[in-house]
């Protein structure tokens, strides 16, 4: 709990700063067109780490925001940190962000299909990854959220020895600002070698302070609540350091 961190979460899709409502492509939201005053403002307010999700590369592959990504990198460098998902699939890809400023990498899908990879990215090129296990029910879903597997969330906690943590997300919660699955965090949080990062329905100062007592959990992403003016990261970041006393 002493090192319970906050990611306030930039979502990019063709340069803007969006949301989607439990991953939909065509229920989408925009918020912004300046990604990068958008993570300077969360780092104003006390970030220690900026979130991003490249929407655009998740679905097809396409890289078109990687500008935007490296931009984002330079302004923070030197006062905080940027771990990026969405459609991190390679060494390559990896290399690539890791170059852009990236200090750690979310793999999804890739890392489900290719448990090993996440092996031979932190082996090769040194940078830190994240495993994005994404679920519905307790089953992790791939793709985008559009093919659901028959692994349990719980197995493949144990594949990734050289992870450096895990993002959980129960996709039925997410954009939905109705509040984290506690119940399934705190079970997953018993069993896992890996810290959990916990994503997905956060939508009020008290689903955040919710997750401070977990074992296993050592930080939170949000987004939506804090673009939809629910509370402020500084307001979140003062949650978790009253939630410490």
């Amino acid at each position: 709990m002493s090192n319970f961190i906050v990611y306030p979460a930039i979502d990019l899709r063709a340069g803007n700063v969006v949301r989607l409502r439990q991953g939909d492509y065509a229920d989408e939201t925009i918020y912004g067109d300046d990604p990068v005053s958008v993570a300077t403002a969360f780092v104003d307010a006390g970030a220690q780490w900026v979130h991003m999700v490249d929407l655009d590369a998740a679905k097809g592959g396409d890289a078109i925001n990687r500008p935007v990504i490296a931009a984002v990198a330079k302004a923070l460098q030197g006062r905080a940190y940027v771990q990026v998902g969405g459609g991190v699939r390679s060494v390559a890809d990896a290399e690539a962000l890791q170059a852009l400023g990236v200090q750690r990498v979310v793999m999804g899908s890739a890392a489900v299909r290719t448990p090993q990879l996440v092996e031979e990215v932190t082996q090769s090129i040194g940078v830190e990854v994240a495993v994005g296990l994404d679920h519905r029910g307790g089953f992790l879903a791939t793709d985008g959220w559009t093919s659901t597997s028959s692994v349990a969330l719980s197995e493949a906690l144990h594949w990734y020895p050289t992870a450096t943590c895990a993002v959980v997300t129960d996709i039925s919660r997410d954009g939905m600002l109705s509040g984290s699955d506690v119940e399934g965090l705190r079970a997953a949080g018993t069993i896992s070698p890996l810290p959990l990062i916990a994503s997905g329905g956060i939508g009020t100062l008290d689903d955040i302070s919710a997750l401070l007592n977990i074992v296993g959990v050592s930080g939170v992403i949000t987004g939506k609540a804090i673009y939809e003016n629910r509370f402020t990261v500084q307001e979140a970041i003062a949650a978790v350091n009253a939630g410490r006393q």
